[in-house]
């Protein structure tokens, strides 16, 4: 114990007194050398010693009963002081993480802005909410020649500033490509190279690559091993579910993504999505990908972006507002 930064006799003494009178003055004083022993950082086991030294002066004649007593709270301090150390070294590290991901989850949120276009005639709604501080869902739009409209929702399997690089990292891969070179099909296989040279193989990606014309009022897709959407179709007035093939990012540097197109007629809703939504839970049980569509049902004479912020409300109330994964839905509707 470092006795210089202590007054061991205005301990003692003041112990003395409130041992003969039990006095409020007596515990003030207490709270004051508290106050003390803490700016100059004295440990637990420290106060411990000095007061067993302050009441040996006091009482010499103390039982060894009691001095037995007092030696073990001694080592139990010691003992609580190392662990105590530890403690706050650890919450230190952890603020300083905590501190990193949140400038990392900042820097992500600027790095993958994409702003909702406007196109004439087409009414999108967007959202997408990270389960924690690092999004693994990543969309983007591409607006184009004459109104075309480039939509990418993609997936990374694994969390965190690992999947936040990658993300990025496909973003910079799709803004250096000229507008020609844009198809699905041709974008999902370069992506697949890109993927799969500079990203870990314990990392995949998940894609859903579609472009949409107005001029023909036509979608053309592919999917890189992504969640399925829905097609709305409001003529019949049913939902059907977008089924294409493909392999998931960065698995085979030579994986072929086949194309495939849908019209898209007045009232039409194409419907994207990640697998924080079809995998919301109630309970410890998935829901089914049919209750999406119930809740999408629900809310279909509003606005797109007002539908997708229904959903996400809803799902969100259903996980007592913790969501388990990234939540990432994009709604398309045809107005004329």
């Amino acid at each position: 114990m470092d006795v210089a930064k202590i007054d061991i006799n205005s301990y003692r003494d003041l112990l003395k007194k409130y041992i003969d009178h039990q006095d409020e003055s007596s515990l003030y004083g207490a709270e004051q050398m508290s106050k003390a022993f803490i700016k100059n950082h004295i440990l637990p086991d420290e106060i411990v010693s000095l007061h067993i030294q302050s009441l040996m002066e006091l009482y010499p004649s103390l039982s060894q009963d009691i001095q037995n007593s007092m030696r073990f709270l001694l080592e139990t301090m010691i003992y609580y002081g190392l662990a105590h150390q530890e403690y706050q070294a650890l919450r230190e590290n952890q603020l300083a993480l905590r501190s990193e991901i949140s400038l990392a989850a900042n820097v992500q949120t600027t790095l993958l802005k994409t702003d909702k276009p406007d196109i004439e005639g087409l009414d999108i709604g967007v959202i997408s909410m990270p389960a924690h501080q690092m999004n693994g869902d990543y969309y983007h739009f591409i607006k184009g020649k004459q109104d075309s409209l480039g939509i990418a929702v993609a997936d990374v399997v694994g969390k965190g500033i690992p999947a936040a690089l990658c993300m990025s990292m496909i973003k910079y891969s799709m803004d250096i490509l000229e507008e020609e070179a844009m198809m699905p099909a041709k974008i999902l296989k370069y992506l697949n190279r890109v993927v799969e040279r500079n990203v870990d193989a314990s990392m995949f990606i998940t894609m859903f690559y579609a472009q949409y014309t107005p001029t023909d009022n036509l979608l053309r897709y592919a999917s890189a091993g992504h969640e399925p959407g829905f097609f709305y179709c409001a003529q019949t007035d049913t939902f059907s579910e977008i089924e294409t093939k493909g392999l998931v990012l960065g698995v085979l540097p030579d994986s072929a993504y086949p194309s495939y197109e849908q019209k898209i007629n007045k009232g039409d809703m194409i419907i994207l999505l990640t697998d924080g939504v079809t995998e919301c839970r109630r309970g410890n049980e998935f829901i089914k990908r049919e209750e999406v569509l119930d809740v999408i049902k629900q809310y279909m004479h509003l606005p797109a972006q007002d539908i997708v912020n229904h959903v996400y409300k809803y799902f969100e109330r259903l996980q007592d507002f913790q969501l388990r994964d990234d939540f990432t839905l994009v709604i398309l509707r045809r107005e004329v």
